[in-house]
């Protein structure tokens, strides 16, 4: 059996793989990282999240598959509704490129 790392190394011989991860390395998934993180320091499903939100639980799944998937981009607003549901404000800043 292959571990993570030698599976990693393996696949992302393949361009379209390697394609395909380096997608996901963009901003929108550390964005996405950094979501989970919140709901799941906050002990909620997306359901709870959901309804702290004001809305319906296939909305912060959308919300979640969207960041993933790189399909779209929530607004700032939508972003600081999620937080504030898990708990947490938005802080932005800058670094070098």
């Amino acid at each position: 059996m292959l571990k993570h790392d030698e599976l990693r190394a393996r696949m992302l011989k393949n361009p379209a793989v390697r394609k395909e991860y380096e997608r996901l390395e963009r901003e929108e998934f550390a964005l996405l990282d950094l979501l989970l993180e919140a709901r799941h320091e906050a002990g909620l499903t997306q359901a709870q999240v959901a309804e702290r939100m004001g809305t319906q639980a296939p909305a912060v799944a959308r919300l979640e598959r969207a960041l993933a998937s790189g399909k779209h981009s929530p607004s700032v607003a939508t972003i600081r509704r999620y937080l504030a549901a898990c708990g947490k404000q938005l802080v932005v800043d800058t670094c070098p490129a």
